[in-house]
């Protein structure tokens, strides 16, 4: 459920009027009089009410955005739309949230003083919240990296109305959200095609897996390869890729140094003897997850050695 037309309010100090006046003993007589005076006041209130026209504002969540989401944290943006039948502006005086995944607490909040309702209009209320995973996740273990997690959001609006007094008006919105993964990226080997002191050719053999619960597609990757302490090939390679959720692709990268600019790592190499190799880069990559609708892109580093 997603609205509330039903608000709470807050009562002032009073007592059920009527109740109140079959009370026994000595303080009947005292007591009676006050609660009239109380009922006065009270119909009064409902007079002015009714006449002037006051009610109680209504809200609901219209829309959950998410414009930023990487490996570490997820950007969201509650859109609360609160209506306000009132003649005269009401101020908003407190924003309660809570997001849960099946009870598991993940961020709660309060902002005070969040603005002022226009009579007799409609107004859209941003909440900003950010959900960091490394705190979800230490806090929750058996939320796993790259699984698409249930969300709800529950938000209580504290308003002020003339007349009525302050309300609360609950409401609460599902969703589900991705905590992302980073694919693992392996060099699988080196194939060399041409060698010449002056230029040797190569291809290098990658291996990516997807570990995550949704496709991943892969725009871009920037990479240098180094030998020991020395980086002999760098590279920007533009091919477009999807890697199946749980899955894993593979991908041919050629590149080209010259041996005689370098030293002997070089050589051990092309001899076979096991010359250590680091393959660091960037990925730009970007998910297919509907949650998301579909291209969010992020740059994940890479680093592969062998």
């Amino acid at each position: 459920m997603s609205s509330s037309e039903n608000p709470t309010v807050t009562d002032r100090g009073s007592k059920d009027r009527r109740d109140d006046k079959h009370e026994d003993g000595d303080n009947k007589e005292g007591g009676g009089f006050i609660d009239k005076v109380k009922d006065f006041i009270h119909d009064i209130g409902e007079k002015i009410e009714e006449a002037v026209g006051f009610g109680k504002p209504s809200a609901d969540v219209s829309g959950i955005h998410i414009p930023h989401i990487s490996l570490h944290r997820a950007d969201l943006v509650v859109d609360v739309r609160i209506k306000n039948p009132n003649p005269v502006p009401i101020p908003l005086v407190d924003i309660d949230y809570l997001i849960d995944s099946d009870g598991r607490k993940l961020v709660s909040g309060l902002i005070p003083d969040a603005g002022t309702i226009h009579a007799h209009g409609e107004e859209t209320v941003k909440i900003p919240v950010s959900l960091v995973f490394d705190d979800i996740k230490s806090t929750h273990k058996d939320i796993k990296p790259g699984s698409i997690i249930p969300y709800l959001v529950r938000v209580v609006l504290l308003v002020d109305v003339p007349i009525i007094g302050r309300i609360k008006i609950p409401i609460e919105k599902a969703g589900k959200i991705p905590v992302p993964y980073k694919p693992d990226v392996d060099v699988e080997k080196i194939k060399f095609h041409h060698f010449s002191f002056e230029e040797t050719t190569a291809t290098l053999h990658l291996k990516l897996e997807n570990k995550n619960d949704f496709d991943l597609g892969l725009n871009m990757l920037d990479y240098e390869m180094w030998l020991g302490d020395d980086s002999i090939a760098s590279a920007e390679l533009t091919q477009s890729a999807k890697i199946e959720k749980q899955g894993i692709t593979r991908m041919q990268i050629p590149f080209t140094f010259r041996p005689k600019d370098f030293g002997s790592a070089v050589w051990d190499m092309i001899r076979g003897k096991g010359t250590g190799y680091t393959i660091k880069g960037k990925i730009d990559a970007f998910d297919f997850c509907p949650i998301l609708n579909s291209g969010r892109r992020q740059t994940l580093e890479i680093l592969g050695t062998g």
